[in-house]
């Protein structure tokens, strides 16, 4: 094969720009990461979701109008239980006593509600042996009161402990959030924590040396702080929510990784086949630079999938996601390039002895060796087997069951958790109830009134939703929210059903007839039934987007309508496999004890979709990178099946180590306590364990050796488009036996 000539290509443009000026690129990309993080952070501040504004459906519509025009204060309980004890004892009246005298004291609380004062008696349970004390904060802001309940709560737990054998506990919005959020963050913090570790670990096994397996750290590390800081200029036109510093750290150490490992892995295969150290670098930049940007392209296009859910927090997952890719990118072709030119065969540096001897300089893997030489000997066989085992797994996910689970997901061990256990079995429904908002010029009004009056009436009557009922009224008198008590948990069939009920028969026969009355039903019920609608409606276009914008693409980066529709194909199996698996452990329960998963209800709604954007946008980051040195060998003159051969079997080692990064990353957030975080986790990890292996090792090697030169194929109709060669002087590839 005759050598071809300099690549003239953005990304190798901009691989010997950098190494031609790499103080220029090195610095500025610190300057650019330093005062992007300081901007963001500390002058312009990112705007956050507001919870309130982030509903979907009716729910999220009653959730934005009381969040603008119902400025309650927020409410708190505390509950009193006793076994022995009834309310009408001595002993139960000094309990209850001391918990008033208790919040009297503090600055922070008003409107105390006794349960022994007439007309609340619906705050004490049937069986007389629990009741609830009502009170309200001094704010309606609720990072205010999340403030202020650390102190209250702190002495209602100390009542706790001068009545030994009671249960005193408190539960509210602000108790509520106040500690999930410290759960969740001390999750995320662990995940955070031991991410980084298991990173540098498998690092070192793939390039044996300190320096080359802290380069991929560093620059991923950056490129997340860039982006956090630079994320908080667009949050004011689209305002994220407050978990997507999360993800843009998870999705930036992935593809930060992966890039880094597809640039350096070349550049030292380059080097190792005899190149210098400039003509080494610029090999990488013209094929894994090429590779990185076009996967760089389509995982922001699968992340942009987000953005047609119609759900503000999927679009600001979707915001944070691109940004955190095209940063990612970015340092990958400028600041890696400039920072490999200076080290040049440094980078080998602070070599570890056992690591280092594990290493191949050609960047093949002794063990996918052995693996993909049957596979090529017997394609039809390897093709028919991995086909069926990934539609087998995929299989359950045709019965997948999607819900939004209450505080059985939650960890049982939270105290509030354990007070709202007791709420709910002593109070059945008041925690789950439906919230129907009344909006008229004047609640006050007689008809609004009877009105009000017959939905109590009806929707107690159907035998679905019990007593007692709340109405509170506005300041101005034009917001009357009715609260019902519901059967069921709030995400089970009673409650769905009981919902249907509330809004297609009771409410249209009571307050829906109001004339110009702006009416609606919130509850957790409410907004897990909206949420799923809004998925249902979005998911078919979502995935026409993303499946039809990566086919483009990649058709006219392969110029190859075979190679386009079979990963577009395999994408799919591999994203159906993961689902089945996730059915499999969370709705029938295989494993779920090993995982230490106590509910088996069904899959968080968010997931199918969110996890579907990710899963495609990562697992191409693979495809892109093995094809394109399939058809680098192949226009530099191989046959298609020695290409293949040569292709897969030299990027084996580095797909699979960038796969052990992220499924190590992943399965760290399966350890977590939140039952959304395991899914989370166990989805993704699964997913890209069977992709690097199952999908890319095997099925695609076996389809693509069947097809021969199909694989080129291109119909007459599209050879317009324009011919992207693989035009650089680099090593001429060796067919491998």
């Amino acid at each position: 094969m005759t050598p071809l000539g300099k690549s003239k290509h953005l990304a190798a443009r901009m691989g010997r720009w950098s190494a031609s000026h790499w103080k220029t690129a090195t610095f500025g990309w610190l300057a650019f990461v330093i005062v992007a993080f300081y901007v963001g952070s500390n002058v312009v501040g990112t705007k956050q979701l507001e919870q309130a504004k982030a509903g979907n459906g009716e729910s999220g519509h009653v959730m934005a109008t009381l969040a603008d025009e119902f400025k309650a204060p927020i409410a708190e309980q505390v509950l009193v239980q006793s076994k022995t004890e009834k309310v009408s004892s001595a002993a139960f009246r000094h309990a209850v006593g001391d918990v008033i005298a208790t919040l009297q004291a503090q600055k922070h609380v008003t409107a105390i509600d006794s349960p022994y004062v007439a007309g609340n008696e619906g705050q004490i349970s049937r069986d007389r042996h629990s009741t609830l004390i009502d009170f309200e904060f001094r704010t309606n802001d609720i990072d205010v009161a999340d403030k202020w309940v650390l102190g209250v709560e702190a002495a209602v737990a100390h009542v706790q402990s001068t009545h030994p054998g009671w249960f005193i506990g408190e539960l509210g919005a602000a108790s509520g959030e106040e500690a999930v959020n410290k759960k969740v963050n001390e999750d995320l913090a662990k995940a955070g924590l031991l991410s980084l570790p298991v990173t540098l670990i498998v690092l070192l096994f793939a390039f044996g040396a300190l320096v080359a397996a802290g380069i991929p750290i560093i620059l991923s590390l950056t490129a997340v702080l860039a982006t956090m800081g630079l994320l908080a200029l667009p949050s004011h036109l689209m305002p994220v929510d407050q978990n997507a510093a999360v993800l843009i750290l998870l999705i930036g150490l992935a593809v930060g990784v992966d890039y880094s490992m597809f640039y350096l892995k070349r550049e030292r295969e380059e080097r190792a086949a005899g190149k210098t150290e400039r003509a080494a670098l610029e090999a990488a930049a013209a094929t894994s630079g090429r590779a990185v940007l076009v996967s760089g392209l389509t995982v922001m296009i699968a992340m942009a999938g987000m953005f047609l859910t119609g759900d503000k927090t999927f679009q600001s997952f979707g915001l944070a996601t691109m940004m955190v890719v095209a940063v990612a990118v970015l340092g990958s072709l400028t600041v890696l390039p400039a920072l490999l030119a200076k080290l040049g065969d440094r980078v080998d540096k602070a070599r570890v002895p056992f690591m280092w001897r594990l290493r191949r300089p050609d960047g093949q893997s002794r063990v996918w060796n052995a693996i993909l030489d049957p596979v090529l000997r017997h394609p039809l066989v390897a093709a028919i087997a991995s086909t069926g085992f990934l539609v087998a797994l995929a299989i359950p996910a045709l019965h997948m069951h999607t819900a939004n689970p209450g505080t059985e997901s939650m960890p049982q061990s939270l105290s509030i958790v354990k007070v709202y256990n007791r709420i709910a079995d002593a109070f059945p429904g008041d925690q789950t109830a439906a919230s129907v908002m009344v909006k008229v010029d004047d609640t006050s009004a007689a008809p609004v009134r009877q009105a009000i009056n017959a939905l109590e009436q009806r929707a107690i009557a159907t035998g679905e939703f019990n007593q007692p009922v709340h109405v509170d009224v506005n300041e101005h008198g034009t917001i009357a929210v009715v609260s019902l008590p519901m059967a069921g948990t709030g995400t089970d069939a009673p409650s769905t059903h009981a919902l249907h009920t509330l809004r297609e028969q009771v409410v249209p026969a009571t307050v829906g007839r109001l004339p110009g009355a702006d009416v609606g039903v919130d509850g957790p019920t409410a907004e897990s039934e909206d949420f799923n609608t809004t998925m249902k409606h979005a998911a078919p276009i979502v995935f026409a987007f993303v499946l039809g914008f990566a086919f483009i693409l990649l058709l006219l980066t392969f110029r190859s309508i075979v190679i386009a529709i079979k990963a577009i194909v395999l994408n799919l199996l591999s994203v159906a496999a993961s689902y089945g698996a996730l059915v499999l452990i969370f709705q029938h329960g295989y494993g779920a004890g090993l995982l230490g998963v106590e509910w088996t209800g069904g899959i968080v709604s968010f997931l199918p979709i969110f996890l579907f954007v990710i899963l495609f946008g990562l697992s191409m980051d693979y495809h892109v990178f093995i094809i394109s040195r399939i058809r680098e060998a192949h226009d530099r003159g191989m046959s298609t099946d020695d290409a293949v051969s040569y292709g897969i079997k030299s990027t084996a080692s580095v797909v699979t180590s960038a796969a052990i990064v992220m499924v190590g990353v992943f399965s760290i957030f399966g350890t977590l306590s939140f039952l959304f975080l395991k899914q989370f986790g166990i989805g993704l990890a699964i997913a890209v364990l069977l992709d690097a292996t199952i999908v890319r090792a095997v099925l695609l090697p076996a389809a693509m050796k069947l097809l021969g030169e199909a694989n080129w194929y291109l119909p007459s109709w599209l050879r317009w488009m324009p011919e992207v060669k693989h035009d650089l002087a680099s090593p001429q590839p060796v067919p491998v036996d």
